[in-house]
């Protein structure tokens, strides 16, 4: 039987760029180095995927993470030294930084969050971790580019500024604005939030949503 295990990409816009968290492992193997925070299935304890995957993100962050998407599964001989054969299990969240009250758990010396492009390509994070990062960047990219966008990073309420900024951030490339827009608008992805608007210091900016949101 394969070894099996839960991971779990947490990213979130930081400094302007995605970002992903990383947990300092404090066990062998890999001990004292960086990686995704994770843990082994319990047949014992889960019930079902999406509930191993919460009861890792409880035990290594001592938090809750709304939004857990299965983003893919990997598996192969020599992706773990304690097994001839390991399955992983991903699921990724999205969230602002400043919405994660997350703590170094269980076998997690520290947190960190890095940028996450690069962590894609930092061969020196444990097992294979970079390539999940770099799959999970991927992902993501791939849903803003066809305005599929994933939850999380935003508040329910927006302005198309910040939509579009957003965008930006996480493909890493500014956008046409007009075209933008005109794809926004040709797609019906979005709807203005009657009498609701974002005030600042120029003239107060009109809140949407997205029409799938209740």
């Amino acid at each position: 039987m394969p070894f099996t295990r839960i991971e779990v990409v947490v990213m979130t816009i930081l400094n302007g760029e995605l970002g992903v968290l990383l947990a300092k492992r404090m066990e062998d193997p890999y001990a004292g180095e960086w990686a995704l925070p994770g843990g082994v299935l319990r047949i014992d304890l889960d019930n079902s995927l999406e509930s191993a995957a919460s009861r890792v993100v409880h035990e290594r962050l001592g938090t809750k993470l709304l939004n857990l998407e299965q983003l893919c599964s990997v598996g192969g001989p020599k992706r773990d030294p304690r097994a001839p054969w390991a399955l992983s299990v991903v699921y990724r969240a999205l969230l602002p930084s400043h919405e994660l009250d997350a703590n170094a758990g269980k076998r997690v010396e520290a947190l960190e969050w890095r940028n996450a492009v690069d962590s894609a390509s930092n061969k020196t994070l444990a097992f294979d971790h970079a390539d999940l990062i770099g799959q999970a960047v991927e992902r993501t990219k791939s849903q803003v580019n066809s305005l599929e966008f994933p939850a999380g990073l935003l508040q329910n309420h927006f302005t198309l500024g910040e939509l579009q900024t957003l965008s930006e951030q996480v493909l890493g490339h500014p956008i046409d604005k007009s075209s933008f827009r005109r794809k926004l608008a040709d797609r019906d992805l979005v709807e203005l939030v009657d009498g609701e608007f974002r005030r600042g210091p120029f003239r107060p900016a009109q809140l949407y949503r997205f029409k799938s949101a209740v």
